[in-house]
């Protein structure tokens, strides 16, 4: 690992939780000089020159990472990947972490990723492609139940139905292809055969065929304790998972990881990035369900506290081809993140609730609150603009350490209806 020849000027895009963590790790790394966002949000503006500029205008972004003199780029969210942002600012000779639009059509498009996972005997539900309701329901009478139907396109983690009943099934095809909830983005589905099992994350840093592995972590969906109501962006997370152990990662990295890695090779998918593995631990074996072409939120809030590499170096020299993932250090801790939502999130969320935070100075070492969905009002206030509100994190030497100094810092926050979920990481603590 060599530092680059002068402290960068970095920009991040993005505006959730996510990119809030990446803004922190880059304010703590001596490799980082200024930081820029675009669009960012409340808690970022406090440490970064924000930008209002979308994050879906390439050319926008683009103008403006050659107007500030960027020297690097860290693009948070999946659409500008998937936009070629990557691609543009290559062009620009403006190094950027994330892949290219060809290595982001891995999460673009859910049809494309399936083509390739069962092209290359790489394990995953089956799967057929439809672009008809008439054929998918002829297919849909054929095949037991659940099932699962999903849209192939960016639909901001809504379009995945796991469908118990036919009626469920049936609903989620003619709202995919006939009432086009997903414009764009549903005008294709994939309906894939249910794996029973319990979920987990795999994140790589990949660099060609070199990869980091990040250690696996354990998000929470449903917004209600137990696993129960609507699914989500993601209510909490922890990590390590510990349901990942040696003889199992060994046997994902064997079956999964480094097939796949080859395949990217094979098929001259120059991959640089994260690689989000999305797992179902099946009775039979781990397999993929999905491939994301970031880091998750809330997985990323838990996994940067637990480098003990400065990110920022990682990240670096991943966008310049030469990570060395042996020279890469993990802390021995776990890191735990509790979402805080607001009122009738997901739903219809009510925005504009003011919000009352613990002053920094009186948080526990390792404990930090992140922003996502908050903004100033027009007198200043702190305000919910959006469903997830805050990630309030917490790094510790046990799990359970962690997850009580995140509990604690949130029952320090108020909003009128915010809410919670009080059982993150409770399957591990069961297990312990």
């Amino acid at each position: 690992m060599a530092p680059p020849s002068a402290p960068l000027k970095l920009l991040v895009v993005g505006s959730g939780a996510r990119e809030h963590a990446l803004v922190k790790a880059a304010r703590r790394s001596p490799l980082i000089r200024e930081v820029l966002a675009v669009p960012g949000n409340a808690g970022i503006a406090d440490e970064a020159a924000c930008h209002l500029i979308k994050a879906d205008d390439v050319s926008g972004l683009v103008a403006l990472a050659k107007k500030e003199q960027v020297d690097f780029v860290i693009v948070g969210p999946e659409v500008p990947l998937s936009l070629g942002l990557v691609d543009e600012l290559a062009a620009a000779n403006i190094p950027a972490f994330g892949p290219n639009r060809a290595g982001a059509q891995l999460e673009a498009s859910k049809v494309y990723t399936k083509d390739f996972l069962l092209r290359h005997k790489i394990p995953t539900a089956y799967g057929e492609t439809f672009t008809s309701s008439a054929a998918a329901l002829a297919y849909l009478a054929k095949k037991p139940l659940p099932i699962v139907i999903k849209a192939s396109g960016l639909a901001a983690g809504k379009g995945v139905t796991v469908a118990n009943t036919l009626a469920e099934a049936e609903s989620a095809i003619r709202a995919s292809l006939d009432h086009k909830i997903f414009g764009p983005s549903g005008d294709e589905i994939l309906i894939e055969d249910f794996l029973p099992g319990e979920e987990a994350s795999m994140m790589l840093v990949v660099c060609g065929e070199k990869y980091l592995m990040l250690p696996p972590s354990q998000d929470h969906k449903r917004v209600g304790d137990g696993d129960t109501g609507a699914n989500t962006g993601g209510m909490g997370a922890y990590a390590p998972a510990a349901i990942v152990d040696a003889p199992l990662l060994a046997r994902i990295e064997r079956d999964i990881i480094r097939p796949t890695l080859a395949a990217f090779t094979r098929e001259g998918l120059d991959y640089r990035g994260v690689l989000y593995i999305g797992l179902m631990l099946t009775p039979s074996g781990p397999s993929v369900v999905e491939f994301n072409v970031r880091f998750g939120d809330p997985e990323c809030q838990v996994l940067l506290p637990l480098l003990e590499t400065d990110p920022m170096q990682i990240l670096w020299d991943c966008a310049n081809g030469v990570l060395d993932p042996a020279a890469c250090r993990l802390k021995p801790h776990f890191a735990a993140t509790v979402v805080i939502a607001s009122y009738n999130y997901p739903a219809n969320p009510r925005l504009g609730d003011a919000i009352t935070l613990p002053p920094a100075s009186s948080l526990p070492a390792g404990v930090d609150i992140l922003h996502a969905g908050t903004k100033r009002n027009a007198d200043g206030v702190l305000v919910t603009s959006g469903g997830r509100v805050l990630s309030v994190v917490a790094t510790a030497p046990t799990l359970r350490a962690a997850l009580d100094a995140a509990y604690q810092t949130c029952a320090q926050i108020q909003f009128a209806g915010m809410h919670y979920r009080r059982d993150i990481g409770a399957r591990q603590l069961a297990r312990e």
